[in-house]
C-alpha cells in the first residue's frame, strides 16, 4: 500500500463511468449518511483500488466489488477487499483484494457517514433565521478537492463520470441538486428525492443543497427554466440576478455557437460561503452579496458586481463545465477565461457602465501581484491537494483574462470567436490543457499562438518595455519588471502598439528581442508641432506590460493629458505605470506627484478610482518616510478631488449615470480618509439624519459607506457613540452588503483602542466567519494593534479558517501594510514555526511587500526637491 502514499494523482488503473450516490443529511446533529455505488472499468492488472476520500468513516462491512455485474453475463462475482486504508494525509481509500481484478466493468459498493462541517468545504452548514428561530441548512464546496468530503470518488477534474443522486430529506425543506427533480417520495416526515442523471462531469462541479427557500423564476426564448433562490422574504432581491441570467445564457449560446447542455439553472444565494461564488453545473451558488440586489438599500457598485458574477459563473458552464481543464495546473483556463468573457456579457447588457476601461482594474491587480518575485507562472505546477487552493488569486483570474484579452486584442475579435467555438465543440464534455486552447486558436489565426502565449503562461512576470527617441526613431528596451527594483531575466514575445500624436496613426509590432529600433519619420514629415506630437505605447492598455518613458515622451504625455487628447485607458495606464515604476524607485516621488496634478480635470470613474487608491498608498509610505510632509500631502490630494466632489454632490442627480453613483462614494470617502473637515462635517449630519430615520433620502446606499468611515475617523475612546451606533445597525440589518459596508468602514478609526475593539468584534459570533476578512481594512494609526492581535488570536484563526483560503487574507491584509525591514525580521521569525502549506506563498509575498516598502521609504527620504514641490502643489489653486 506504502507505492500509493504521497502521490499527486491517483493510479490510473480504474476508470469511474457512473456514480449512484445516496445521501440522507441530519441538519439538527450535523451529520450524514450516506452510500455510493460506482461504475468502474478495470483498465489495467491490479489487485487495488485507489480513490480520495477525506472526513468520512467509513463501513468496512459495506465494501465490495462486483465484478461483471453490469453485463448479462452469469460470470459477475462479489469480492471483498482483504485489507483496507484510509490514509489521511494524502486523503486516499486504499483496498486490496486477495486476487487481481477481472478487467472490464464493475461495481464499487461504499456506505460512509460524515459531519456537516462548519468549515465552509465539503458537505457543510450553513445558518440562517427563520420566524425568528436559528436553523441549519446543508450546502456542497467541492472546488477544487472537497466532493472526497462527501462520498468516496476520483476526485480529479480529468476523472469524469455521470452522476445520479438521490436524497433522504424532512419533507418540508426543498432539496436541490445539479438536475431536475424526477421523483419525490413523502413518507410522514421525510421524503426521498431522485434526480435526473448528470451527463459527464468532473466531481468538483456535483452540488446539493436542502434548506427553506423562496425563488423567482423566468425561462430563456428555448426554454430553460431558470431559478434564483434566497431565504424566504427575500425573492424580490433575486429579480435582478436572474433577468442578467435568462439574457446571459442567450448571449454564450450564441458566442460560443453551443446551447446550454442542461434542462435548468438554479442559482442560490447562501449565508455561509467561502468564496464569492461557485459554477456548479446547473446549480450556482453564490454568497447573498454576490447574487442579490436590492432597489432601495443597494449601491451601484453592488448591482455591477451581481452583474459580472452571474457572468462569470455562467460562463463556466461552457469554459469549465462542458469542457474541463485536465489538471489544477491549467485552472486558469477556468477562471482567465470565464473573467475575460464576463466583461465581454455585462458590457453587451450595460454599455453604458463602460466595464472595458473598468476591466483595467483586474488587470492592475494581475500586474500589483505578478510584479513580486515571489510571484507564480500562469500555469503552475500542482504537486498536492493541500497546494491547489492558494493559487485562486490575482494570476490565475486577473492576469490569465488579461493575456486573453491581449491575445484577442492581437488576433482580432471575430477570429477569436471562431477559432474558440471550434475549441469548446472538439473538447465537449471532456478535459483540454492550455496548449489545446492554443492548437485552436492558432489553427484559426494561423498566428504563432503556442510560442507568443508560452512567454506568458509559462514563467512568472511581465515586462517593462522602455521607450527613448533618438534622431526620429524610437529605441525600444524590455526588461523584467519587478517592483524590488531589482533585476529580472525574463523576456517576452510583446505585442506592441502604439499611436504618434492621434489614434489614427498606429503602428503594431512583435517585440521578439531584448532591443529593437521603430523609424518614425513618416509620422514626423506633416506635423509642424512634432516636438510637442505625444507618443503613447500600449494603446488602450490591451498589453500585459508596463512602459517607460524618457523625459521627453513624459512631458508630451502629461502636456496630451491635460489637453484632454487621450483616450480614458491611455490614461489610466499613463498613471498606473508611473505610480509602479515610482513603487520600484526607477522614477522619483515627485515626478509621480507633478503628473497626478495633470488629472485635475478628469472625470472618468475608472481613472478617478485609480488616483483615489494610488493617493492612499503615497499617504501610507509618506507617513513612514516623511511624517512632517503627510498633510501637505493630503492637502493636494484634497484639492485635487475637490473639483469632482463639488460637481457631484452628497445627493444624486435625476438621470445621473451608474458610473457618477459608483464615483460619488469613492471621492467622498476619499475627502474623509484626507481630513478634509467639510466632508466629515456633512457625512455626520447625514449619518444621524439616516440614524433616524431610515428612509431618509439623505444617506443613499452608495454614499453610505462613505459617511460610515467619515464619522469612524472620529470615534476615539472618549467619544465612541457612532461606533455604537454602526455596531447597532450592523446587528439589525439582514441585508449582507449592508453588513460588509459596515464591517469594511469599522477599522478606519485613528484610535488603536477602538481597532482592537473592532477586530475583537470580527472574531465575535456577532459575525459570520466568511466577512470577518472585511473588516481588515485598517487605518494607519492601528497598523501595530492589528499585528499584535493576529499574534494573540493566531491559534483561534488558524483553527477557524486554516483549511481553507481566507486565512491568505489575514496574513495579507495585516502584515502587508509594514515598511520597515526590522518588522519584515519579526514577522519572518514568528511565522517560522507556525506557517502552513496553505498560507506559505501569501507569508512570502507579504514579507517581499514590506522590504518593496521599506525601500521606497528609504528612497522617499533621500529625494532632494520633495519638500519644496509637495509645499508648491499644496497650495496650488485647481
Amino acid at each position: 500500500m506504502e507505492q500509493f502514499k504521497g502521490q499527486s494523482r491517483l493510479p490510473k488503473f480504474a476508470v469511474p463511468k457512473r456514480y449512484d450516490i445516496h445521501l440522507k443529511p441530519d441538519l439538527t446533529a450535523c451529520n450524514f449518511a450516506g452510500s455510493v455505488a460506482i461504475h468502474l472499468h478495470i483498465v489495467a492488472d491490479t489487485t487495488f483500488i485507489v480513490l480520495n476520500a477525506a472526513d468520512l468513516s467509513v463501513h468496512s462491512a459495506s465494501l465490495s466489488f462486483d465484478s461483471g455485474s453490469s453485463s448479462s453475463s452469469s460470470s459477475s462475482k462479489v469480492l471483498e477487499p482483504s485489507k483496507i486504508e484510509l490514509v489521511e494525509a494524502d486523503e486516499i481509500l486504499v483496498l486490496e483484494f486477495p486476487h487481481t481484478l477481472p478487467l472490464g466493468i464493475g461495481v464499487l459498493n461504499i456506505a460512509f457517514q460524515g459531519t456537516l462541517n462548519d468549515k465552509m468545504k465539503g458537505f457543510y452548514r450553513s445558518t440562517y433565521e427563520h420566524n425568528g428561530e436559528k436553523k441549519n441548512m446543508a450546502v456542497t464546496q467541492f472546488e477544487p478537492a472537497d466532493a472526497r468530503r462527501c462520498f468516496p470518488c476520483w476526485d480529479e477534474p480529468a476523472c469524469k463520470a455521470t452522476f445520479k443522486i438521490t436524497l433522504d430529506v424532512p419533507s418540508e425543506l426543498i432539496a436541490l441538486s445539479n438536475m431536475p427533480i424526477i421523483e419525490e417520495k413523502v413518507d410522514g416526515h421525510l421524503k426521498t428525492v431522485s434526480y435526473q442523471e448528470s451527463p459527464i462531469m468532473s466531481t468538483y462541479l456535483v452540488a446539493v443543497v436542502v434548506g427553506l427557500f423562496d425563488y423567482v423564476e423566468d425561462h430563456t426564448s428555448d426554454g430553460i427554466k431558470v431559478r434564483v433562490y434566497c431565504q424566504v422574504g427575500k425573492a424580490d432581491q433575486g429579480k435582478f440576478a436572474l433577468d442578467v441570467a435568462v439574457k446571459t445564457l442567450g448571449l454564450y449560446k450564441e458566442y460560443f455557437a453551443v446551447p446550454y447542455s442542461l434542462p435548468k439553472l438554479d442559482m442560490i444565494a447562501i449565508p455561509d460561503f467561502a468564496a464569492g461564488a461557485m459554477e456548479n453545473y446547473g446549480l450556482v451558488t453564490y454568497r447573498e452579496t454576490a447574487l442579490l440586489y436590492d432597489e432601495q438599500h443597494s449601491a451601484a457598485a453592488n448591482k455591477q458586481r451581481v452583474a459580472t458574477v452571474v457572468a462569470h459563473e455562467l460562463a463556466h458552464q461552457w469554459f469549465g463545465n462542458l469542457v474541463t481543464m485536465e489538471w489544477w495546473t491549467h485552472l486558469w483556463l477556468n477562471e482567465g477565461f470565464a473573467t475575460w468573457v464576463s466583461y465581454l456579457a455585462t458590457d453587451s447588457l450595460f454599455p453604458e457602465w463602460k466595464i472595458w476601461t473598468q476591466f483595467l482594474d483586474e488587470s492592475t491587480e494581475g500586474l500589483r501581484l505578478d510584479g513580486l518575485a515571489e510571484s507564480h507562472p500562469i500555469e503552475v505546477e500542482i504537486n498536492h491537494a493541500s497546494e491547489i487552493d492558494e493559487i485562486f488569486d490575482a494570476i490565475s483570474y486577473r492576469k490569465g483574462a488579461s493575456v486573453i484579452r491581449m491575445l484577442q486584442s492581437y488576433l482580432g475579435a471575430e477570429c477569436f470567436q471562431r477559432s474558440l467555438a471550434s475549441y469548446i465543440k472538439k473538447y465537449a464534455c471532456s478535459n483540454a490543457k492550455t496548449e489545446d486552447l492554443w492548437a485552436a486558436l492558432e489553427e484559426g489565426s494561423g498566428e504563432p499562438v503556442n510560442k507568443l502565449m508560452n512567454s506568458w503562461t509559462k514563467q512568472k512576470g511581465y515586462p517593462v518595455v522602455s521607450v527613448e527617441v533618438k534622431d526620429q526613431t524610437l529605441v525600444f528596451e524590455q526588461s523584467q519588471f519587478l517592483s524590488s527594483g531589482s533585476h529580472g531575466d525574463g523576456q517576452w514575445i510583446v505585442p506592441i502598439t502604439l499611436c504618434c500624436g492621434s489614434y489614427d496613426a498606429r503602428k503594431n509590432f512583435l517585440l521578439q528581442t531584448k532591443s529593437e529600433t521603430l523609424n518614425i519619420k513618416e509620422f514626423l514629415s506633416d506635423k509642424s508641432n512634432s516636438a510637442s506630437a505625444w507618443i503613447k505605447l500600449n494603446v488602450d492598455q490591451a498589453g500585459f506590460y508596463r512602459v517607460k518613458y524618457d523625459e521627453d515622451l513624459a512631458a508630451r504625455l502629461r502636456y496630451a493629458i491635460e489637453n484632454n487628447y487621450l483616450s480614458a485607458t491611455d490614461r489610466f495606464g499613463i498613471l498606473d505605470d508611473s505610480f509602479a515604476l515610482c513603487m520600484a524607485r526607477k522614477q522619483s516621488l515627485t515626478s509621480l506627484l507633478t503628473l497626478m496634478g495633470a488629472y485635475r480635470e478628469e472625470v472618468e470613474y475608472t481613472v478617478l478610482s485609480n488616483l483615489i487608491s494610488i493617493s492612499y498608498k503615497i499617504v501610507r509610505i509618506a507617513a513612514d518616510a516623511t511624517p512632517d510632509l503627510v498633510d501637505y500631502i493630503k492637502q493636494f490630494f484634497i484639492s485635487l478631488f475637490q473639483c469632482s466632489a463639488e460637481k457631484l454632490g452628497w445627493d444624486p442627480k435625476t438621470g445621473e449615470s451608474h458610473l457618477d453613483a459608483m464615483l460619488r462614494g469613492e471621492v467622498l470617502n476619499a475627502l474623509a480618509l484626507f481630513g478634509h473637515d467639510l466632508t466629515l462635517n456633512e457625512a455626520s449630519r447625514r449619518f444621524h439624519a439616516f440614524l433616524d430615520d431610515k428612509n431618509t433620502p439623505l444617506l443613499p446606499p452608495d454614499t453610505r459607506k462613505a459617511a460610515y468611515v467619515a464619522v469612524m475617523r472620529r470615534v476615539c475612546t472618549s467619544n465612541k457613540l457612532a461606533f455604537e451606533s454602526l455596531l447597532r445597525l450592523y446587528k439589525e440589518t439582514d441585508l449582507s452588503q449592508e453588513k460588509t459596508r459596515i464591517l469594511s468602514s469599522l477599522a478606519s478609526s485613528p484610535d488603536p483602542n477602538i481597532i482592537l475593539e473592532v477586530l475583537n468584534f470580527l472574531l465575535s459570533s456577532e459575525v459570520r466567519s466568511q466577512d470577518a476578512v472585511f473588516g481588515l481594512a485598517i487605518s494607519i494609526e492601528g497598523r501595530e494593534t492589528g499585528w499584535t492581535w493576529l499574534k494573540d488570536n493566531w491559534e483561534h484563526i488558524s483553527k477557524t479558517y486554516g483549511s481553507g483560503f481566507l486565512i491568505t487574507r489575514f496574513v495579507s491584509a495585516i502584515v502587508s501594510p509594514f515598511a520597515s525591514f526590522e518588522k519584515a525580521k519579526e514577522i519572518e521569525e514568528y511565522f517560522a514555526s507556525r506557517s502552513v502549506p496553505s498560507i506559505a506563498r501569501t507569508l512570502k509575498q507579504s514579507i517581499e511587500r514590506i522590504h518593496i516598502n521599506a525601500n521606497w521609504v528609504q528612497n522617499v527620504q533621500n529625494e532632494k526637491h520633495l519638500a519644496e514641490a509637495v509645499k508648491e502643489l499644496a497650495h496650488r489653486k485647481y
